[in-house]
């Protein structure tokens, strides 16, 4: 079996890891090609040399008048324009519902999502994955107002966008099923002062809520992957034929990472702390 074409991760903080998402692409034998915009890392101008792309969260808002977020909403177009397999996290979701026409703001209430807290999926969501956790673990303070032609797949009560699907292979997801322990230790290391936002979960909560919460998730997240990986698999969505949908992303038999692609060997591992912390935490995400 030939070598499966890399994934491409876009990641917003010079630290960031890709988690549970890295961990999962490696055990299927699938490269990652990791990009990072907000650096100066440039977007493949096509997919053709990727499997799929997902875009991770951040500290900064959608909404931010930043080049590199405006220019990163506007190159969405192009994993939808070629209908790859294309999933958002939190930031990226919002990333996406901008792109799709959709709006992104803060909870009329001022309130915020920080740590785990109840969804509910559609009818849409169960036909695309079954067995959905009943709690996720959040980190944000903005929510998406459904796009038009989107499907919601997930509902909450402080945020009701919590997971949708737009096309035959784009899907964003407000929380983040991507979190390892290692991940939740920072976060609420470095951004404890947002445990006291109006709706925030105290940081004890955060880890107690984690070993009754997270067995559900991590099953859920592997399964939801495979299918995101795989879009011939799920259902057509309206208006949609099947023929539309991409291959299954094929699994490299002996994978070899080429210059320029990463391991996820380090996505279990605590980030470095980094200097430039002032202002991470001021806007709409929140991510360390």
């Amino acid at each position: 079996m030939g070598k499966s074409k890399p994934v491409l991760l876009i990641l917003h903080q010079k630290h960031s890891t890709p988690g549970r998402v890295g961990l999962h692409l490696k055990a299927r034998g699938v490269p990652m090609d990791v990009r990072r915009p907000r650096f100066g890392e440039p977007l493949p101008e096509t997919l053709a040399e990727h499997a799929g792309v997902i875009v991770f969260g951040g500290p900064m808002s959608a909404n931010d008048p930043d080049d590199y977020i405006r220019d990163e909403i506007d190159w969405l177009a192009v994993p939808l324009k070629e209908r790859k397999p294309l999933l958002g996290i939190c930031l990226g979701a919002q990333m996406l519902a901008k792109q799709l026409g959709g709006s992104v703001a803060f909870h009329p209430e001022g309130k915020a999502e920080i740590g785990y807290y109840p969804i509910r999926p559609t009818a849409a969501g169960l036909s695309f994955c079954k067995d959905w956790p009943g709690h996720v673990y959040q980190w944000h303070r903005e929510g998406i107002d459904l796009p038009h032609g989107a499907r919601l797949l997930a509902r909450g009560d402080m945020f009701k966008v919590q997971a949708f699907a737009y096309g035959p292979a784009a899907y964003g997801i407000q929380f983040h099923a991507e979190v390892t322990h290692a991940m939740m230790c920072r976060w609420t290391t470095l951004a404890h002062d947002r445990m006291s936002l109006p709706g925030a979960k105290p940081r004890a909560e955060h880890f107690t809520d984690r070993p009754v919460y997270d067995g559900v998730i991590r099953s859920w997240f592997t399964a939801f992957l495979d299918r995101w990986m795989a879009p011939e698999a799920a259902p057509a969505p309206d208006g949609v034929s099947p023929s539309h949908a991409k291959p299954r992303l094929a699994a490299a038999a002996s994978p070899s990472l080429a210059a320029g692609m990463v391991s996820a060997d380090m996505a279990e591992l605590p980030d470095p702390v980094v200097a430039d912390v002032d202002g991470w935490w001021s806007r709409g995400d929140l991510n360390p």
